[in-house]
């Protein structure tokens, strides 16, 4: 049976579980913790080798520049332009107008820092400790620590080569690894859905329809307008696209973890045609730093808090929420309970209270599926728009090199006689 049919077998049998035995539910969810667990422990082990690996085996490292810097470059325009959807979409609906905001609780975010540090970000990002970096699960860091790898890799030469070589071996076995850990992938899902709707039931859906909604509306046109245009213009098969990661932005989206498919996902997209040096820089890069369906989830969220509390929602704040967020969201990496921090820090900076955002958090499951599994098509479409501008520059440079070398009718004359010749 294919894992996405299994998976649905799961959400099916976890929502009964959760909603007809509760308790059961509730106990369930180590079955989902084990499966992120599996999924976590291999996910370092893959992704530094990959990365050293596909930095160390670039032309130059003026590549790896050029990459890092239209991958940085396409993440900031696309989430602006989301944020800009949502922002508009949300003002447009209304949604928040009403909203029994003093019934939130707020004790859910006492756990949860109220804002995020950038200096703490950048020594997130540079480790003192690689091997705590990788304990800790930081991803940014181990990025950041493979990019010195591989460039040093690649300025030392043929005398790299025993330690590539070893490096291929463990990223050969860790993708095998996966292919495992895939394999349990619906027992995770089942533990998940039993849980959710035990623990959180549906209490506070009627109240918050218009938030979910306009949530998922705002997801659908950037699945079903936004990345199909962009798509287009790069000349990428879209569609294709989906068909091949389907099954692992499913996954996401019932995990509510991107992570839980990063590995898979560069395999993935290795096997639609990306190259593996362009898909294990950007893919990486961009779970710190590409992440779509969440930006828009925090500018829906903004608006609805704006208008519970009757704030200022003219176009003046609202180009202001979106500016507060296009810096805020790209200091998500490696922050606890990402979404909700970002979402925090950009009340107070616009001057919003905190328990509003409380309210929202009796549906955050719900709206988490979509903007996890949205934040995997938008890696993957990522990954295919660098990965296809820079096969698109290497094919004018060769045809720039072919037409350099040939000086004249004689030299091709000569090539043809060759060719009749071996014939």
């Amino acid at each position: 049976m294919p894992i996405g049919v299994q998976s649905i077998i799961a959400v099916g049998l976890g929502a009964l579980i959760g909603t007809f035995a509760p308790g059961v539910g509730e106990q369930l969810k180590i079955l989902g913790d084990l499966f992120l667990n599996l999924v976590q422990v291999v996910v370092l082990p893959l992704v530094f080798p990959l990365i050293v690996l596909g930095i160390a085996r670039m032309e130059s490292v003026k590549k790896v520049g050029r990459i890092a810097g239209k991958a940085i470059l396409y993440f900031e325009i696309v989430t602006t332009v989301i944020l800009v959807i949502a922002v508009g979409l949300a003002k447009l609906t209304g949604i928040g107008k009403g909203a029994p905001v003093g019934a939130a609780d707020t004790k859910d975010l006492d756990s949860l820092d109220q804002g995020i540090d950038f200096h703490e970000l950048i020594l997130h990002a540079v480790p003192k400790n690689i091997f705590a970096a990788f304990s800790e699960g930081n991803l940014l860091g181990a990025i950041v620590f493979a990019l010195l790898v591989g460039v040093a890799m690649a300025s030392i030469g043929e005398k790299s080569e025993p330690f590539a070589s070893v490096l291929d071996s463990v990223a050969t076995v860790m993708f095998k690894v996966v292919g495992y850990v895939i394999r349990v992938a619906p027992l995770g899902v089942l533990g998940f859905i039993s849980y959710d709707v035990a623990h959180y039931g549906f209490g506070n859906l009627r109240s918050l329809m218009g938030f979910i909604g306009v949530v998922y509306a705002g997801l659908a046109i950037v699945i079903g307008v936004l990345f199909p245009l962009i798509a287009a213009i790069y000349r990428i098969r879209y569609v294709e696209l989906l068909k091949a990661i389907g099954n692992l932005a499913g996954i996401a989206f019932v995990t509510r973890s991107s992570e839980a498919v990063l590995a898979p996902l560069m395999g993935k997209l290795e096997e639609f045609g990306l190259s593996r040096s362009t898909t294990s820089f950007v893919v990486p890069l961009g779970y710190s730093f590409n992440t779509d369906g969440s930006v828009l989830y925090q500018a829906a969220g903004l608006v609805f808090i704006a208008n519970a509390y009757g704030a200022d929602t003219s176009l003046p704040a609202l180009l202001l929420m979106v500016g507060v967020l296009v810096l805020l969201s790209k200091g998500m990496a490696g922050v606890a309970s990402a979404g909700v921090v970002v979402l925090i820090a950009a009340g107070n900076s616009i001057g919003l209270p905190a328990e509003g955002i409380a309210l929202l958090l009796g549906v955050d499951f719900i709206v988490d599926m979509a903007r996890t599994g949205v934040n995997v098509v938008g890696n993957a479409l990522a990954a295919a728009v660098v990965d296809g501008s820079e096969k698109r520059r290497e094919a004018k440079d060769g045809m720039g090199e072919a037409a350099s070398h040939d000086a004249g009718p004689e030299p091709r004359f000569a090539q043809a006689l060759q060719k009749d010749s071996a014939r």
